[in-house]
C-alpha cells in the first residue's frame, strides 16, 4: 500500500512534515502546500521554506503549484527543477472562495476550454513530470466524465482524485463511485477522501485494486500514526500524540512570535482533538485560549483528562 500525505494549507508546513516523518513514518510521499506564483516569480518566505531542498532533506516531497497561467506554471516548474525536483503537482482541487473567484484551484474546472489550452501548453513545455490533484466537478458530479476524458489525453505522472465537487467542499459523502470512470486510466490513479481509520484504508485498497495509492489529509493530521497503522504498524498512543504536539509547539515557539504560535497550534488541535473522548470542554478551552499560557493549560487538560478514542480518528462535525 502506497500512502501520500495531502497538502493542508496552514498545517502541513516544513516543521510539521519533518516531525511527522521522523516520529511516525508510513507516508511514501508528502505533497507540499501550494505555491501561487506571481508575475515576479518571487516566492514568499513560507514558500521558500516549504520547497527548500535542505529543510526537506531525506523526505520524499512533491511541490504543488496553484495557477491558471501556463507560462507561470512552466517558469515555476523550471525553478523547482533547478532545485532538484523531478515532479510538480497542479492544484485543481482547492475549494476556497478567494481561490476559485480567480478561476484557480477547483475554479478552473468550470472552464474546460481554458483548462485544455493550459494543459496543452504545460505538457508541451514541461521540464519535469506533472501530476494533477482534482475534484470531480465544480457544481455537479455529472461533470466528472468530461473532466476525466480531458485529463486522459495527457501523460500525467498520476491523477489524484478527491471525489467531491467544489460546491460540496468537504461535506456529505464522497462519490467513491467516481473511481469507476477511471478504470481505463493510462496513468496511475490515487484516491483521496474520507479515509479516517486504518481499517477504512485497508478495506478501500483491497476493494479497489486498480488504485495505485491512497492520499490522506485530515485523518492523518488528526492521527499522525494512521499511515503506519494502515500498513500494519502500531496504533497511536496518547504518549506519542503528546510528544508530537510538544515537539511542534516547541519548534514553532523557536521560530515565531508567541501569539502567532497559539493560532497555528489551535488549527492543528482542531484535528487532533477529535481523537479524544469526552473532550468537548477541553477543546472549547483550546479554541478560546488567547495566550500561550492559556493554550498550554487547556491542551494539557486534554492530554491529562481525556482518553484516546479507540480507534483514534478524525470525525467531521
Amino acid at each position: 500500500m502506497i500512502i501520500e500525505f495531502a497538502p493542508m494549507e496552514g498545517v502541513t508546513d516544513v516543521v510539521f512534515r519533518r516531525a511527522h516523518f521522523e516520529m511516525f513514518g508510513g507516508v511514501d510521499r508528502y505533497f507540499l502546500p501550494f505555491i501561487s506564483p506571481t508575475s515576479h516569480l518571487t516566492f514568499s518566505h513560507r514558500e521558500q521554506e516549504g520547497v527548500s531542498p535542505l529543510l526537506n532533506r531525506g523526505i520524499p516531497v512533491v511541490p504543488q503549484i496553484l495557477t491558471r497561467d501556463a507560462s507561470l506554471f512552466l517558469q515555476t516548474a523550471r525553478l523547482l527543477a533547478d532545485a532538484g525536483y523531478e515532479e510538480v503537482n497542479l492544484n485543481l482541487g482547492c475549494p476556497s472562495g478567494t481561490v476559485t473567484a480567480k478561476g484557480k484551484g477547483s475554479g478552473f474546472l468550470r472552464d474546460l476550454d481554458g483548462l485544455r489550452a493550459f494543459l496543452d501548453e504545460v505538457f508541451e513545455g514541461a521540464s519535469v513530470s506533472v501530476s494533477i490533484k482534482t475534484r470531480i466537478g465544480y457544481e455537479s458530479a455529472d461533470e466528472w466524465p468530461g473532466l476525466y476524458a480531458l485529463f486522459r489525453g495527457y501523460p500525467l505522472k498520476e491523477l489524484i482524485v478527491h471525489p467531491r465537487t467544489r460546491a460540496e467542499f468537504y461535506k456529505g459523502e464522497a462519490h467513491r463511485d467516481a473511481l469507476d470512470v477511471c478504470a481505463d486510466a493510462p496513468f496511475p490513479v490515487v484516491y483521496n477522501g474520507d479515509l479516517f481509520r486504518a481499517d477504512d484504508a485497508r478495506g478501500f485498497s483491497e476493494a479497489h485494486a486498480g488504485i495505485s495509492a491512497l492520499m490522506m489529509g485530515r485523518g492523518l493530521v488528526a492521527n499522525p500514526a494512521l499511515a503506519r497503522e494502515a500498513k500494519g504498524g502500531a496504533r497511536l498512543t496518547k504518549e506519542e500524540a503528546r510528544a508530537f504536539h510538544d515537539r511542534l509547539l516547541r519548534e514553532y515557539l523557536e521560530k515565531w512570535p508567541r501569539n502567532a504560535v497559539v493560532g497555528h497550534m489551535q488549527e492543528f488541535m482542531y484535528y487532533m482533538g477529535r481523537c479524544f473522548e469526552n473532550a468537548e470542554k477541553a477543546e472549547k478551552l483550546i479554541r478560546k485560549a488567547n495566550t500561550p499560557e492559556k493554550y498550554m493549560d487547556a491542551v494539557f487538560r486534554l492530554f491529562d483528562e481525556c482518553p484516546l478514542a479507540s480507534p483514534p480518528a478524525f470525525s467531521p462535525r
